[in-house]
C-alpha cells in the first residue's frame, strides 16, 4: 500500500514543504494539498513540484465549480510537466456554503459536471482538437451562448503524460457509482474499514460493472490518525473537532452528506446529538459527542498488534493506498512515525 498525507501548513506553508521532503526521504508516496477557502492548491502544488524528487503532488481536492474543466487539465498538466509526471488531480465538489458564499456560482448537476470534466480533460492531456457536446461544457461554446467566434482548439503545450490520475472526493451513492465507473481513484471521508461496505458497496459495485478494463482496478484512499506504540490512545482525540466540523457543521440539517454517513454507520443518535450541539454554538461538546468507538475503529493509533489488524481491515475492505496523518510534535516524531508504518505494511 501506498502512503499518503494532506499537506498541513498551519505553522506555515514552507516549513510545511520542508517537512514533507523529510517525509520523502522517509518513503512518502504522496502529498495532498486542499483547497477549501484560502491559498490556492495549484500554486502550493507547483512549490512542493520544485522541492521534492519522488512524492507524488496531488490536489486533495479542486472544487470543479471554481475553474472551468479547461484550465482544471492546464493546471494539472502544468504541475504534471514541472514534477516530471508525478500530478494527481483530485475533484470535488466542496458544498454551497463556499461555492456559493465565497465563489458565487451555482452549486448545481454535481455528478454530470464531474462526468463531463473528465471527459474533456483526457481530451485535453491527449491533445484532441477540443469538441465537447455535454449539456454543462459545450465546446466551442454555441453562437446562442455568446459571439459565435470560437472555435475548437488543443492545448498549445505537450503534455508529460496523456492520462493524469484523477480522483474523485465522492459521498453520495451516484456520484460514487461514476467514480467507480470513469475515475482512477476514489477518496472517501470518514471511511470505516469493517463499514464502508454497507454504505457504499452497491454503488461500488454499480460502478465497477460499467468500467472501461483498460483503466485498471480503482484505487481507494483511506486511512487516518497513526500513531504506533504503547499508550498513545488519548491521541485519538486529536480527530474529534474535525469529525465535529463535518458531522455537525458542514451543511444545514437535512443537507449535510457527512452527517448522513456518519448516521449509516450505526451512529444515528450520535450524528444528531453532534449536529445539534455544532449548530447551537457548542463545538467542544459537539467534539466530545463523538464516539469513542468511531475513533477507536476508523484510526491507527495504538500498540504494534493493533494497527497491523487495522491495516489488514483497511486491506480487506478495499484500500489500496493509506491517507494518514501522523502523531508527533516534530518533524523528526513524524518521520519516525511513517517509519513505523512502513515496517508494517
Amino acid at each position: 500500500m501506498k502512503i499518503g498525507t494532506m499537506l498541513s501548513y498551519a505553522s506555515g506553508f514552507r516549513q510545511a514543504a520542508d517537512e514533507i521532503q523529510e517525509l520523502e526521504k522517509a518513503g512518502l508516496d504522496t502529498v495532498w494539498v486542499a483547497e477549501p477557502y484560502g491559498f490556492d492548491a495549484i500554486s502550493q502544488m507547483g512549490y512542493l513540484a520544485a522541492k521534492t524528487e519522488r512524492v507524488e503532488i496531488a490536489a486533495g481536492v479542486l472544487p470543479i465549480y471554481t475553474r472551468t474543466p479547461s484550465l482544471l487539465a492546464m493546471s494539472a498538466a502544468g504541475v504534471d510537466a514541472l514534477s516530471d509526471g508525478r500530478a494527481v488531480l483530485g475533484l470535488g465538489t466542496s458544498g454551497p456554503q463556499v461555492i456559493e458564499g465565497f465563489h458565487g456560482v451555482p452549486f448545481d448537476a454535481p455528478v454530470a459536471r464531474i462526468r463531463e470534466i473528465i471527459e474533456i480533460c483526457r481530451k485535453v492531456w491527449r491533445r484532441e482538437v477540443l469538441i465537447h457536446e455535454g449539456p454543462k461544457y459545450p465546446l466551442p461554446l454555441p453562437a446562442a451562448q455568446g459571439t459565435g467566434l470560437g472555435k475548437p482548439l488543443k492545448i498549445l503545450t505537450r503534455p508529460v503524460r496523456e492520462d493524469i490520475p484523477i480522483v474523485i472526493a465522492a459521498l453520495a451513492p451516484k456520484s460514487v457509482e461514476q467514480t467507480a465507473a470513469l475515475a482512477d481513484g476514489w477518496l472517501p471521508v470518514f471511511y470505516h474499514p469493517t463499514k464502508a461496505r454497507d454504505c457504499w458497496g452497491d454503488a461500488l459495485d454499480k460502478g465497477a460493472a460499467r468500467r472501461d478494463p483498460s483503466r485498471g482496478a480503482l484505487d481507494v484512499y483511506a486511512g487516518g490518525l497513526v500513531g504506533i506504540g504503547e499508550g498513545l490512545e488519548a491521541h485519538r482525540n486529536q480527530g474529534r473537532p474535525g469529525i465535529a466540523l463535518y458531522v455537525g457543521g458542514m451543511g444545514a440539517r437535512g443537507k449535510n452528506f457527512y452527517n448522513d454517513i456518519f448516521a449509516s454507520y450505526g451512529y444515528r443518535e450520535e450524528a444528531a446529538r453532534i449536529q445539534d450541539l455544532y449548530l447551537s454554538g457548542d463545538k467542544r461538546a459537539a467534539a466530545e459527542a463523538v464516539p469513542d468507538s468511531f475513533l477507536e475503529e476508523t484510526t491507527l493509533v495504538g500498540p504494534e498488534g493493533f494497527v497491523r489488524d487495522r491495516l489488514a481491515e483497511y486491506r480487506e475492505s478495499g484500500v489500496t493506498a493509506l491517507n494518514v496523518s501522523l502523531v508527533g510534535e516534530t518533524v523528526a516524531d513524524r518521520v519516525r512515525m511513517l517509519e513505523k508504518l512502513k515496517r508494517l505494511l
